[in-house]
């Protein structure tokens, strides 16, 4: 049986890891522990960091690793991008200023028509 420890974690990182969580089929707690793991395997001497690193600055192809860690590093780093550039967003806003119209899901899941001048599309 795992020791297990409490530990203080970020609200956003947990918020996020219970997110990933479900969408993976693991606990919060699972995908923490994926993610320390993966993070240990990334520092340790399993993985070849020119590999990933050139791969992530496309001088070389995910396709062409073999090695299951370097591609976890490969995908974790490009959540983390993903993530990055999603925080930086606020498409509402953009589409306003451009007077655009566009739809999205409301908190039920219905499609809902967002137009320039309606003050939710703000």
């Amino acid at each position: 049986m795992a020791r297990t420890a409490p530990t203080r974690i970020d609200a956003d990182l947990y918020s996020f890891a219970a997110a990933t969580g479900k969408v993976m089929s693991r606990s919060t707690a699972q995908q923490i522990v994926h993610w320390a793991r993966l993070g240990r395997a990334v520092e340790s001497a399993r993985l070849t960091q020119p590999v990933v690193a050139a791969v992530l600055e496309r001088q070389a192809s995910y396709d062409q690793l073999d090695d299951p860690f370097e591609q976890a590093a490969v995908r974790a780093a490009w959540e983390q991008r993903i993530a990055d550039a999603r925080a930086g967003l606020n498409l509402a806003k953009d589409f306003a200023e451009q007077r655009r119209s566009y739809v999205e899901l409301d908190d039920d899941g219905n499609v809902v028509e967002r137009h320039p001048t309606d003050p939710a599309a703000r």
